[in-house]
């Protein structure tokens, strides 16, 4: 661990999530709260992405899923899309090398046929560059909808079953799983949400059915990895019973 993590205050000997995900929200209001654009927020909440990758990475967390774009986000101005798009591939050619060296793969989930073909193009690079890395994914939602993804799941789901490939008695919860952007995955422990809004943006809403909430007022890119490990402590006193209960004590 470096010293800076161990400096951010994380206990001695808790578990750390394997699965974190992050709604990174307030790139905008950061910029407009110092007269800038609102691009400037979101380059500056790409330096927070790499240091909250390379946290997750020392701590040894296995999946970190961030909700870069969504579906939705497709409606703002063609120029904020753009310049989106661009930091993007700048970010991507920019953490290849990193990701390789620290043994990070790249995943991404989502409608990626919408994406512009150059930026496909740097993640089918950096995807293939890093394949073989197996100790941690780094996994973004690119052009991603929660309610989209369940509708493509229910449309394969419904394919196979006019096929008769898969009988409709036999489809369980597995079966759903099995036919979504993030099958073979765990589901999220944790979901962190910075800006202080009360929602989960149609984010992850299948897989995020037991995971721990926790939503800070800090904006993104104000967001460090410090306040990021005391979110890591808060979550490990939580008592997560999956909808059981504890059991009796034992005399």
């Amino acid at each position: 661990m470096s010293s800076d993590i161990a400096q951010a205050g994380l206990s001695n000997g808790i578990a750390v999530p394997r699965h974190v995900a992050v709604i990174m929200d307030g790139n905008g209001r950061w910029a407009k709260k110092r007269l800038l654009n609102r691009v400037m927020g979101h380059e500056k909440g790409a330096d927070t992405v790499r240091a909250i990758v390379r946290t997750c990475r020392e701590l040894g967390i296995s999946v970190l899923t961030l909700y870069a774009f969504s579906t939705e986000n497709w409606q703002r101005p063609a120029t904020e899309v753009n310049a989106l798009m661009g930091l993007l591939k700048r970010f991507l050619n920019s953490e290849e090398a990193e990701l390789k060296d620290k043994n990070i793969r790249l995943g991404v989930i989502g409608q990626r046929h919408r994406l512009p073909a150059e930026v496909n193009a740097v993640i089918d690079r950096v995807q293939a560059a890093t394949a073989d890395n197996d100790g941690m994914l780094l996994n973004l939602a690119l052009s991603y909808g929660g309610r989209t993804e369940i509708t493509e799941m229910v449309r394969a789901i419904a394919v196979k079953a006019a096929a008769g490939e898969l009988s409709p008695e036999r489809i369980d919860e597995q079966t759903v799983a099995d036919h979504l952007y993030t099958r073979g995955l765990p589901d999220p422990d944790l979901l962190i949400r910075t800006s202080g809004e009360m929602r989960i943006s149609n984010f992850l809403l299948w897989q995020l059915a037991y995971t721990e909430l926790y939503v800070t007022p800090t904006l993104w890119p104000d967001f460090t990895p410090e306040e990021f490990v005391r979110i890591l402590n808060d979550f490990s006193q939580r008592d997560r019973r999956f909808g059981g209960v504890d059991p009796p004590n034992q005399t």
